[in-house]
Order: structure tokens, then sequence, then C-alpha cells
């Protein structure tokens, strides 16, 4: 993010456990805060999305509940060289194996991107 201007463009739906006000950005993004769970954000997207796609930004902890919930059709992964410490394994227990193919990957500069599609 650059200044007051995020690259959306649109409603974001961050999932929080505090309690805040919608933050409103110069081009059209407003950051709303949302504290009772992924199924009430993704509800909230939707809705703001009027029938088109939701994208769903996170943790490792987020994604595999809606991994598990079987809200995600396509997963775009970022490999950086980067350590950061112990956190939580993305992959733990595969379950993304029998569920997930990869699409696509893609030398970028600092990462590798993986595009993983449902099967």
């Amino acid at each position: 993010m650059v200044g007051r201007i995020p690259p959306y463009g649109h409603d974001v739906f961050v999932l929080s456990h505090y309690a805040r006000d919608p933050l409103p950005m110069d081009g059209g993004t407003t950051f709303h805060f949302v504290t009772d769970g992924l199924p009430a954000a993704l509800d909230a997207a939707r809705s703001a999305a009027h029938g088109g796609d939701v994208r769903l930004g996170g943790g490792v902890a987020t994604v595999r509940e809606a991994v598990a919930a079987g809200l995600v059709d396509e997963l775009h992964l970022a490999f950086a060289p980067v350590l950061l410490g112990t956190g939580e394994g993305l992959f733990t227990g595969n379950w993304a194996e029998d569920r997930y193919r990869v699409a696509e990957t893609q030398q970028g500069e600092g990462a590798v991107h993986v595009r993983l599609l449902r099967s």
C-alpha cells in the first residue's frame, strides 16, 4: 500500500479479534473489520462482490479453515527465501495432496509463485 491509496479499489473485509470502525481509503477501498469469523467475512465479501469473484488473503489458519470448508477453488502461494521463525506449516497433514493440483509455477523476483487448482 502506498500512502492512502491501496491497490484494491473495492471493499476489503478483514478478520479481526478487535471491533473497529470501517477505514475508508482513497481510490475506492474501504477496510471493514469482521469479528464474527470466516463465514461472516465471506458472506459480507460475496454481498459486496455482487456475483463476482471473492479473494481470500490470510495466514495459515485462515487458509486451512477455508480449504477444509471447501470454499477455495484456487490457491496462489508465493514462496520467498526469508526466515520468519517457526510459524505454522501450511501443508501439515498433506491436506492439499488429493484436493488440489499444480496448475502453474512462475519464478518471480525474490519469490516462486505456485497456483493450485481444486481437482
